[in-house]
């Protein structure tokens, strides 16, 4: 059990920092994407779809093990946490994106009637409406990022699932290690679920 709540610990790490950071990154692909010039739009469209057509599980064994060729190297825990908050960024952004488009064109009209500067625009009228519309779709997404912590064992990270294989090699007891695995799991995301449902009807009240 000690080893079991160690993995539990590394992987809500995982969670929390990959979310900070796929949220905030995500934000500024979204901003970027309304940028006055194409010459942003065109770069940032081909980065974001780029890794978002890719799978996350390649893109950790690049940052990992090509990186370093090229003289940049991090630990396979921070390498885990920067691959799947940017991996998750480029969903977020079109969560934002969406959001954002959905802000009524009326909430536009009236900040350019009450000049406005263009960032007291964004910051006190656009981006409060649309944060609030798309928090339930960024809560799902958090979900998956846990549901995806898994896969940086393959890099070397003990997290959750690693701890427990390694734990079973030593005692061969596979199905307990695995089946505990499994419940923590459930029981992490499971009450995350419930909570967005109530905070989605909240908002939608």
């Amino acid at each position: 059990m000690p080893h079991f709540w160690d993995g539990v610990v590394e992987t809500l790490k995982i969670l929390v920092l990959g979310s900070l950071i796929s949220f905030s990154v995500g934000l500024v692909w979204a901003l970027a994407f309304r940028a006055p010039t194409r010459f942003v739009r065109w770069p940032v469209g081909v980065v974001t779809e780029f890794i978002r057509n890719t799978p996350l599980l390649v893109q950790l064994f690049f940052l990992y093990f090509v990186l370093p060729e090229w003289g940049i190297q991090f630990s396979a825990l921070t390498t885990g946490i920067v691959a799947i908050g940017l991996h998750y960024s480029t969903y977020t952004a079109q969560v934002y994106r969406a959001g954002i488009e959905a802000v009524p064109t009326g909430q536009w009209e009236a900040a350019r009637a009450l000049s406005l500067p263009y960032r007291r625009t964004w910051t006190a009228v656009i981006l409060p409406q649309a944060i609030r519309r798309v928090i339930p779709a960024l809560g799902n997404y958090v979900i998956a990022m846990l549901k995806d912590t898994p896969l940086l064992a393959g890099i070397g990270v003990l997290e959750l699932l690693q701890r427990s294989r390694l734990e079973a090699a030593q005692t061969f007891q596979y199905t307990e290690a695995l089946t505990v695995v499994g419940i923590a799991f459930i029981v992490i995301a499971y009450p995350s679920s419930l909570l967005l449902r109530a905070l989605e009807r909240r908002l939608v009240r």
